[in-house]
């Protein structure tokens, strides 16, 4: 009885210390370096934050005015109308690869996706649609195997009845 009362505890110790672990293993989100933060107050006078795309990968982050719908990112004027304004966190934001003039637009992005087929809406039908049908065979073959099952159980309830009556008397 102590063995089984000790591995019981051990249970209980081995269990609330993996949830411990699991609290200490919080996810951490993405936070906005602290030189690429507008504030609000910034917002509305038309700052926003720019990350720029290196050649090599690296991205920086910068905060810079938006005048006339363009933005100067290295003494280049870069795109920054309200079609290439992005949100995140209620922060404005213009990703800028630097090789290029015009900004990261989703509106485009998604066009292309769906001119090349690489959009993830068709997809999402396609599941949806093929769940459903999963769903509909496993219904199928559940009530065939009811019905096999309650036709066999009549068959030896009968046999029982008519060869077990005349045997025990």
């Amino acid at each position: 009885m102590t063995e089984e009362g000790s591995l019981k505890d051990e249970l209980r110790d081995i269990k609330r210390i993996l949830a411990s672990k699991d609290d200490d293993k919080r996810r951490k989100g993405f936070k906005m370096p602290w030189k690429g933060k507008v504030s609000p107050a910034r917002a509305a006078k038309g700052y926003v934050t720019v990350i720029k795309i290196n050649e090599n990968g690296f991205l920086d982050f910068k905060k810079e005015k938006i005048d006339e719908q363009t933005i100067m990112v290295d003494g280049i004027p870069r795109l920054a109308s309200p079609d290439y304004v992005l949100h995140w966190k209620k922060n404005p934001v213009v990703i800028l690869p630097s090789w290029s003039v015009k900004p990261f637009s989703p509106e485009d992005n998604q066009q292309k996706s769906l001119n090349d087929g690489s959009n993830t809406k068709g997809y999402k039908i396609l599941m949806a649609k093929m769940k459903s049908e999963t769903i509909k065979k496993g219904t199928e073959i559940a009530g065939w195997i009811k019905w096999v099952a309650g036709i066999g159980l009549v068959v030896i309830v009968g046999y029982v009845i008519l060869t077990g009556f005349n045997k025990g008397g």
